[in-house]
This record gives structure tokens, sequence and C-alpha cells, in this order.
């Protein structure tokens, strides 16, 4: 999947991949990384998150990556905020009171920009890409984020060759493969969901499993 594909769909708001509100698994397992108050953390492909917005208020600094420009403008000016922007490294860095985010290509991204992260959420991150890039992404994100750093990740299991992606399909043997040699991998939680993109059921998918794993780096 091609930078192009992201940039139209912001650029013509087809974001039905945005969640308005809080995503509750991040509620309700965040706790379990036991990560302290004060803590950087970081959200690879964040959009405009309302989760990055519940991680501040949590007493984290947060740090984002996203190519759409649009995306991080608008995730400063709902709130109001106005962001100092500076050049760092291939990046545009849009920095708010608790909020920084890197405008710009996720594999630029280096461990010196990374290197006091404790913590990490991926929603939709790993989900978004397809099995051809999955790889290339965890071995890209296990290289720039610190040794330790836990990682709370979900995922959706559904019949693919019913409907595409994204949000693709990720099964735990997949998971436990691009995770499991540096890192420990803990399958915490399978849930059923319905909250489904709404093609999905005019291809006959109503219902899919959304799982939650909790992913430490090994040191």
């Amino acid at each position: 999947m091609k930078p192009k594909f992201w940039l139209e769909r912001w650029q013509k708001n087809q974001i039905g991949f945005h969640q308005a509100e809080h995503n509750k698994l991040l509620l309700e397992f965040w706790p379990r990384l036991d990560i302290p108050p004060g803590s950087r953390v970081f959200v690879p492909l964040c959009g405009k998150s309302m989760d990055m917005r519940w991680l501040e208020r949590a007493g984290h600094s947060v740090v984002g990556v996203e190519l759409a420009e649009i995306a991080v403008q608008t995730y400063f000016a709902e709130s109001g905020e106005c962001a100092q922007t500076r050049a760092v490294d291939r990046f545009l860095l849009h920095q708010g009171p608790m909020t920084s985010i890197y405008h710009g290509d996720f594999f630029d991204l280096t461990s010196s920009l990374l290197e006091d992260v404790r913590g990490l959420f991926d929603r939709g991150a790993l989900v978004a890409l397809p099995p051809d890039m999955r790889f290339r992404y965890v071995d890209h994100l296990l290289r720039i984020i610190p040794d330790g750093t836990r990682i709370l990740l979900l995922t959706f299991e559904y019949d693919q060759n019913l409907v595409a992606g994204p949000p693709h399909c990720v099964m735990p043997e997949e998971v436990e493969a691009l995770f499991g040699t540096r890192c420990q991998v803990d399958l915490i939680e399978s849930i059923v969901t319905s909250l489904l993109p709404p093609h999905f059921e005019s291809h006959g998918v109503s219902q899919a499993v959304e799982s939650v794993y909790v992913i430490t780096k090994n040191d």
C-alpha cells in the first residue's frame, strides 16, 4: 500500500478509520503496561487520534508520527492549540503542550528521536498495512524503540476472503512470528466486536474478533 493511498484518503476526508472517541480497549488495558505517569509514549501512524488526548490526560508526554500533514494540523486545530514547528532530520516536527507529532514517513524515524519512550499504543498501524509491509513495519519499529518498551497492540481477525482490508486481518500466529523472536508476546483478551467499517457488512462480515496484546521488547 503506497503513501499516495493514505494521503488521498485524508484529502477526500475518507477517514472511516478515525474514531471520534477514545478507544475503549485502550482505557481498559493500558494500565496493564504499568507505565509511570510522566513517561513518554509513542503512537505510530497516529492520524489525529483522540487516543493521544487520553494518553495526555493519563499524564504522558506523547510522540506520534503521521504522513498526512492535514491530519497533524487538524489534531492541534481541533483543540485550539497552536503547535510550534521546526525541521528535525527528514521531518517537520509539530510540538504542542503535551504531544509532538513528526510529519513524515514512519520509516525515516531513527532511535535518537524515540530514545526515552517507555510505552507504545498501536490501534491502527499494523492492521492498516498489507502482509508484505507488516514485517518491514515491525522490524523497523523494534529497531527504533528502546529495549524494555511495552506495547499495547490491537488487531482484527475475520475472513479476509470475504472483504479486503484495511483494517487487515492479523492472526495470533502472525503476531507471534512478527514480534516473538525479539519480544515477549502476551495475548490478553479476544473480544467479538460488531464495530466494523460500513463496507464490511455489505460483504458478509458483520462481526470480527478484536485481540489485545501486551508486548515487551527484550533487553
